[in-house]
């Protein structure tokens, strides 16, 4: 077919030169941006006098019917065409005639497709920011359920210090949190039109820019028009937050397959987000937890090929510039289908609170504790510090935990040591005096749900 800018051509493309140009396998997705687009582009050339009402409302009428007819399947996108605009131009002009060849009017290519790019991501962050909050509530449902559920808390993978599983799940919280908060910034900061830049240098039809961004939910149009087309450091933010989010479902994926096996045995996950083995019947395996944690790295591949792509480009726009979509697509469609079924899983693990409590117990995790137990009998911390050392190699060697050495072995130790050391170094105790914010004492941790709780309720 005739293409769109083939008037200054006289040969032919090569065959395999025009697939290779061609970006209407992937740019399909743009249909519903592409006609919102040029809806809003006919709606401002008719207020400006540039096109009558009646040649907007047919152009209007003909777009809405392509979009309708495509969603149904009367009408198919082939590759026939180069892309979506020529598509949507195409069987424009064969619907409605002579009106349709006026909607470019004022417009290239390379702001409709900057206008395309900028509507369909605004789109995807606004989604991907609503699985962010589902996955929230769920987190802050877990929380509510397990503020009296203790667990060790780990550094270095090695048992640390006790805290609860809503204290540990609320580091989570934070991080995805935090995600939320760098998507609406990169929102509020992408949040300009850029129709009407032109090819790169604006146009000399008296368009109102301003009155186009209106309708297309812009904060207003772009304040360059070599900017407005040849970049995409949008794109770049919202992959790299992606790439966020990413990193933080494959941590908190890595602690749920530590946590699944046989050696933790602090969760069981639910049938549906497991798999089996094909030749050993005893596997239950955390097939979804560590796909989450392997696609990560697909949507690293995305950030780091746009940012290769655009670090040596000259402006104003180039061809390597439909390099942007494919892989953000998919990184796309790669986040939300992770925080989807990562969401599911969690949602419905069950979490074996009595392991979790005994591994908090045998962990020597209330050393600290003991520790400031001795600093409150008088000792000076460093000395402390030594004492209970001593005692942990003491019951190592015994094979117990520091609560179940009797008083007299306890003394053998140190002489300060009483009845009431039992007591000090019970995994409530331990928690529970941990009262500085963001702690994982109970009341620190009813001060942080009543926040988390707000704000769920205000976003």
């Amino acid at each position: 077919m005739a293409q769109l800018w083939g008037g200054r051509f006289t040969g032919q493309t090569d065959r395999l030169a025009y697939q290779f140009n061609a970006s209407i396998a992937f740019d399909r997705r743009f249909l519903e941006e592409d006609i919102r687009g040029s809806i809003a582009h006919a709606a401002m050339l008719a207020r400006q006098g540039i096109l009558t009402e009646e040649e907007k409302d047919k152009i209007t009428a003909g777009l809405e019917g392509i979009l309708e007819d495509t969603r149904q399947g009367r009408l198919q996108i082939t590759e026939e065409y180069e892309d979506v605009h020529s598509f949507v131009e195409a069987n424009l002009i064969a619907r409605i005639g002579d009106a349709g060849k006026k909607l470019h009017t004022g417009r290239s290519r390379n702001d409709q497709v900057a206008l395309d790019m900028r509507l369909y991501v605004r789109n995807e962050l606004d989604r991907t920011d609503d699985l962010l909050k589902t996955l929230l509530e769920t987190l802050y449902r877990l929380m509510e359920e397990h503020l009296d559920t203790y667990m060790p808390g780990f550094t270095h993978l090695q048992k640390a210090q006790p805290v609860t599983l809503a204290h540990h799940l609320g580091a989570y919280f934070e991080m995805f949190l935090r995600d939320r908060s760098r998507l609406q910034d990169i929102r509020r900061r992408m949040n300009l039109c850029p129709l009407g830049a032109g090819a790169l240098a604006g146009t000399t039809y008296p368009l109102d820019r301003s009155y186009t961004a209106q309708l297309l939910g812009f904060d207003g149009p772009t304040r360059n028009s070599m900017d407005s087309v040849s970049d995409r450091d949008y794109v770049i933010e919202f992959l790299a937050a992606l790439a966020t989010v990413m990193m933080h479902l494959s941590r908190f994926g890595e602690e749920i397959i530590l946590w699944n096996s046989n050696e933790y045995g602090f969760v069981e996950l639910d049938d549906a987000y497991s798999t089996g083995s094909s030749i050993m019947p005893q596997k239950k395996n955390p097939d979804i937890a560590e796909l989450v944690r392997g696609k990560t790295g697909r949507v690293y591949g995305a950030l780091m090929s746009l940012l290769t792509t655009m670090k040596g480009i000259p402006l104003a726009y180039n061809k390597d510039m439909q390099e942007d979509k494919e892989l953000t697509f998919d990184a796309i469609d790669t986040v939300k289908g992770c925080l989807t079924l990562f969401n599911g899983m969690i949602a419905t693990m069950r979490f074996h609170k009595e392991v979790m409590a005994k591994s908090a117990m045998k962990g020597f995790t209330n050393a600290t504790d003991a520790a400031d137990y001795l600093v409150g009998k008088g000792m000076p911390f460093r000395d402390a510090h030594r004492v209970i050392g001593e005692l942990v190699l003491y019951c190592i060697g015994q094979e117990k935990s520091i609560e179940e050495c009797s008083l007299a072995e306890l003394k053998a130790i140190s002489p300060l040591f009483e009845e009431d050391l039992y007591e000090a170094v019970s995994l409530k105790a331990c928690v529970d005096r941990r009262l500085t914010a963001g702690a994982p004492g109970r009341q620190a941790m009813e001060e942080t749900l009543a926040y988390y709780k707000a704000y769920l309720n205000g976003q």
